[in-house]
């Protein structure tokens, strides 16, 4: 198998029709259910496939993952075969196992995350405006640029323990070690996220979650300078996002607010994407009206419209004769005028 390197995620599909074969490859469900776990898959060419004939299945381990999206498969299948006889041999591609966490509704399933570099299949490597309105947190598109840029770097993300405990030791160092503005704001993000999703087993998570979050807010300043020096704007921050909602949670309205207020000014002019910023808007509202409800305007009675008379219709036990009347209380009379007179 000739392995091939690079920093471009591919993505992989269909993993949950496989997910026998991903715990089997895994070694079974970890005590804190965290999956991160490097691989190296294989890259297989099904031009026979009756319902795709462009399909490409992923195997990792002689076992089938999953395969690749339909568009994918349709540029790269013949670049596989083409590689595969220069070669002599499959083609493979490094990358990871994750998931598997705990979520509300159960454990979560499992996904198949494979790194390439598109130029080792013969495809342009789309400039970075291309993929403007796909940046989300930046961290696919820093990976992708990773290799050509010095000012920064995030390989550790590759090495990162499977388990939680690990993973959190390993980022804190990273932090000690590491001044590039990217890749502390990627470490930052990364221990917030395992700190925050370890709150049920650890009693200490969630305080040192704020602290990472105070510490990770002190250098945003300086992490924003550099992300519009690279990209000229800034991604998804989901620090402030995240903050929020943990204070509203606790009903801390006005730390809530606080968090969206300091977001909306982190991000300035700079944000990709508007809803970003409306998003912590619409939180910071929410919390405002939270903290200074309008008063409540007492509601006038309305008048009741009166209601139309109920008629009844009584007979004279005497002759018989019948009329109409407005019902009353008590018993209607037994007579009609004439014979009651008589």
């Amino acid at each position: 198998m000739h392995v091939l390197q690079g920093s471009e995620r591919l993505a992989v599909v269909g993993e949950s029709f496989y997910r026998e074969n991903l715990w089997r490859i895994v070694g079974g469900r970890p005590d804190d259910g965290q999956v991160r776990f490097p691989v190296t898959a294989v890259l297989s060419p099904d031009p026979t496939n009756p319902y795709d004939s462009n399909a490409v299945s992923v195997w990792v381990d002689g076992l089938q993952v999953g395969h690749l999206a339909r568009a994918d498969a349709g540029q790269y299948q013949r670049a596989i075969i083409e590689l595969e006889q220069r070669y002599g041999c499959r083609i493979g591609l490094t990358g990871s196992i994750v998931g598997g966490g705990m979520r509300e509704d159960g454990p979560g399933s499992l996904g198949v995350f494979l790194l390439h570099n598109r130029a080792d299949f013969g495809l342009a490597d789309p400039h970075l405006e291309a993929h403007e309105h796909n940046m989300r947190t930046g961290l696919s598109d820093a990976f992708r640029t990773d290799r050509d840029d010095d000012t920064y770097d995030i390989a550790w993300v590759q090495r990162l323990p499977t388990d939680t405990a690990g993973a959190i030791t390993m980022l804190r160092h990273q932090l000690t070690t590491t001044t590039e503005a990217i890749s502390r704001h990627f470490a930052f993000c990364e221990l917030e996220a395992r700190l925050y999703h370890s709150r049920d087993s650890s009693p200490s998570a969630l305080d040192e979650y704020d602290a990472a979050v105070k510490l990770h807010d002190a250098e945003m300043e300086t992490i924003c300078a550099a992300f519009v020096a690279k990209w000229g704007k800034v991604p998804l921050l989901e620090t402030y996002k995240q903050m929020c909602v943990r204070q509203a949670k606790a009903h801390e309205w006005d730390v809530a607010l606080s968090w969206a207020e300091r977001g909306i000014t982190v991000y300035g002019e700079a944000a990709n994407r508007e809803e970003n910023v409306l998003d912590l808007r619409k939180r910071a509202e929410f919390y405002r009206l939270k903290l200074d409800p309008p008063p409540k305007v007492a509601k006038k009675p309305q008048p009741r419209a009166p209601r139309a008379p109920t008629m009844q219709v009584v007979k004279c036990s005497n002759c018989g004769v019948e009329w109409q009347r407005e019902r009353r209380n008590g018993r209607p009379p037994k007579f009609c005028l004439e014979c009651a007179g008589g």
